[in-house]
């Protein structure tokens, strides 16, 4: 694993790279922040192509996504579930309908800061990995999570390196990028927040090592929207030791 240090990025030099990139954005109720983090996205200039993956919203989330199309936004496609998937289901579809060199995931949240695609992006324009995750412990600015929260991230963490031989900082960051040629081949199966443990064993799996760069995060509470229960924990690392003692 190799690690870069925060700095300040030249966001117009990026806009000349070599490859096109492709922002998913999975949504399940999310009225409140789904717009204003699409304009986020927008801000930065840097996506050819941004695929919001509504995943059967019941809160309003659809009127404001008809809203959107309505703009008629450059580049920007909204696709709907007709039933509550999982996330991982929302990326599937949003990566069948995608066609850029490069994909990066983004939650439609204020977690994340799109700010941070500049350096989640400048591994893959140097050619240094096909593969980068946004690191939320990597000495970069951060709300300090919920004790549990903290441990069932470490103890996945925890197991994920050791049954994959890895030292990886943060195995359920929203942020992860990536080139398409990178899972070509790749069938995955998972329908749920297990998709973060699933994609990270296939990818390692592979022999590719993860580049991780430290990125800014606000987690939320429980109470503020957050989704992800210690049952997807639990199904979290039955996905690990599946993928690296049975598939």
């Amino acid at each position: 694993m190799a690690v870069l240090t925060p700095s300040e990025v030249d966001y117009q030099s990026l806009a000349q790279r070599q490859f096109t990139l492709s922002v998913i954005i999975p949504c399940y109720n999310e009225v409140h922040t789904v717009r204003e983090v699409l304009y986020r996205v927008l801000d930065v200039e840097l996506a050819h192509e941004i695929v919001i993956v509504d995943d059967g919203s019941t809160d309003g989330t659809r009127d404001v996504l008809r809203e959107v199309e309505a703009e008629a936004l450059p580049g920007v496609r909204v696709l709907y579930h007709d039933r509550n998937r999982g996330k991982g289901a929302a990326v599937l579809t949003g990566l069948a309908a995608t066609s850029s060199d490069v994909i990066l995931i983004q939650d439609a949240d204020f977690e994340y800061d799109p700010r941070d695609y500049g350096r989640l992006l400048r591994p893959i324009e140097e050619r240094i990995s096909p593969v980068v995750y946004g690191s939320r412990f990597l000495n970069a600015p951060r709300k300090a999570m919920n004790f549990w929260n903290m441990i069932a991230n470490k103890s996945l963490l925890l197991v994920a390196n050791v049954l994959y031989n890895s030292i990886l900082s943060d195995l359920g960051t929203c942020y992860k990028v990536f080139r398409r040629d990178l899972i070509a081949d790749m069938v995955i199966e998972a329908q749920g927040f297990e998709f973060e443990a699933e994609f990270t064993a296939r990818i390692l799996k592979t022999g590719t090592r993860i580049y991780e760069v430290p990125i800014s995060y606000n987690g939320r509470e429980w109470s503020e929207g957050k989704k992800i229960r210690w049952v997807d924990g639990l199904r979290q690392f039955w996905t690990l030791l599946k993928y690296r003692f049975v598939d």
